[in-house]
């Protein structure tokens, strides 16, 4: 049955040209110029979607959709709106508006999305805390995985969509991948979400942290090891590739791994067998490798601190992710996504951020990316007493620029690594979460690297 969609437009051009692209679509297509001949139609005829300007002459899309929901008209909305507008798309989307795609339309990103609408008809609205891509992803038989995507937000930017375009191509093969990027922009996400795709995803997902395991305690984290094997050794332990088997191992800072441990690795991903510390006998494991690092894989290789033959064994395909600072668009996208999930957390109703909040968050270089955010966003929410988050909220944290003459600090070059740092605490007076800030890396980063060069505080 043919679907009927309702344009509310008051751009005539623009509104004749939707309407001939969806009619050849496949849909029954009328057109309003205006909030209010939008209402008649609506209750004169049979609309199934709705998809309406963000201003227009007498009211706002977002008055139509509050005028719905007080009739109980469960018929999905999505907002047109261009990028200055974003805030008020996602107060939309809070209002129960279906999706939102901001001007100058791309016709084909706009067919997925009524698309997607569609076929989401008589269920809860869809979030703008639920990623876009979900609606075309294959379903995990997990609901541990099914949550974690509806815990993340992929963001709408081309940096994004390049992303997670890569993503889509790579995760249903067996291809091992490297991730690479900052502390903080979501890699470990990033492998659920290449499992979540794959042809393994009824199957373990194992994330295992390579910066936090001791290297004398490494071997028996990936292989196991059986009782009594070294002092410690109580009882027999399942290691991570035999916990993974079938399914897909996530090892995050792999570059953190000592030169021994890297070796192991190599003959495990090789042979694909494992020997538990202490054992005579080999277990053939059948795992898809992700791996992640902040760091230079390469400079290490260069001064001999990553074996190069174990770099080309997990590097058949490298996704970079982008620093949130190259992802303008999606700065307030998550800043809400954040919000909405501070407010289920501490029990508040925050409705957004005031202008000059949404202004600070824009200009902001955040050094730890997301997980800061994340960390501002919820203290801000904590503290606020309206209903929107002030400069107040905020705090200090985003006017806070590095010392003039300092720029040069990042830590760009691994030979002067250790200085930079060490120059850092002796500005900040030990500092860490400041130091971190000059050196423009976030603070787990500065631990791991303050246990790398054994600079005791």
């Amino acid at each position: 049955m043919m679907k009927a969609i309702l344009i509310v437009e008051d751009d005539i051009t623009f509104g004749m040209m939707l309407k001939t692209w969806l009619g050849k679509k496949g849909f029954e297509v009328s057109s309003e110029s205006n909030i209010a001949r939008a209402r008649k139609h609506i209750e004169s005829q049979t609309v199934d979607l709705v998809l309406s300007d963000l201003r227009l002459p007498d009211y706002e899309g977002i008055d139509l959709l509050k005028w719905m929901n007080e009739r109980g008209m469960d018929i999905p909305l999505i907002i047109m709106t261009g990028y200055a507008d974003i805030q008020s798309a996602v107060l939309a989307m809070k209002l129960g508006a279906r999706d939102y795609i901001a001007k100058p339309v791309n016709p084909e990103e706009l067919l997925k999305k009524i698309s997607e609408a569609l076929q989401t008809e008589g269920s809860p609205a869809v979030t703008h805390s639920t990623p876009r891509s979900s609606a075309n992803s294959k379903k995990s038989t997990s609901n541990l995985s099914q949550e974690t995507h509806r815990s993340y937000l992929e963001g709408e930017s081309d940096a994004a969509k390049q992303l997670y375009n890569y993503v889509g191509l790579v995760a249903p093969t067996n291809m091992s991948v490297l991730i690479n990027g900052s502390s903080g922009t979501g890699k470990e996400y990033v492998a659920h979400r290449i499992h979540q795709l794959s042809k393994r995803n009824d199957k373990p997902f194992i994330a295992v942290d390579c910066g936090s395991i001791p290297k004398e305690l490494a071997a028996s984290e990936f292989f196991g090891h059986v009782k009594g094997s070294f002092t410690g050794a109580l009882t027999d332990k399942t290691g991570a590739f035999v916990a993974a088997n079938g399914g897909t191992i996530f090892l995050d800072e792999i570059g953190n791994l000592s030169y021994e441990v890297q070796i192991q690795l190599l003959r495990a991903l090789q042979e694909r067998k494992i020997r538990p510390v202490g054992s005579t006998q080999e277990i053939s494991v059948d795992i898809r490798l992700v791996s992640a690092t902040n760091e230079n894989l390469e400079q290490a290789i260069e001064k001999g601190a990553f074996r190069e033959d174990l770099y080309h064994r997990i590097n058949e395909f490298t996704l970079r992710m982008p620093d949130l600072k190259e992802r303008k668009e999606d700065i307030l996208l998550f800043a809400n996504f954040f919000l909405d999930q501070a407010n289920k957390e501490l029990d508040k109703h925050l409705i957004g951020f005031d202008t000059k909040a949404s202004q600070a968050l824009l200009s902001y270089h955040w050094p730890g990316n997301l997980r800061q955010m994340k960390n501002i966003v919820k203290r801000a929410t904590l503290l606020a007493q309206g209903s929107f988050i002030t400069l107040l909220e905020l705090g200090t944290e985003l006017f806070e620029t590095p010392a003039s003459g300092m720029t040069s600090m990042s830590l760009r070059n691994e030979e002067t690594e250790k200085e930079h740092i060490l120059e850092a605490l002796r500005q900040t007076g030990n500092n860490k979460s400041k130091a971190a800030q000059l050196l423009d890396i976030d603070r787990k980063t500065l631990y791991n690297k303050l246990k790398l060069y054994n600079i005791d505080l």
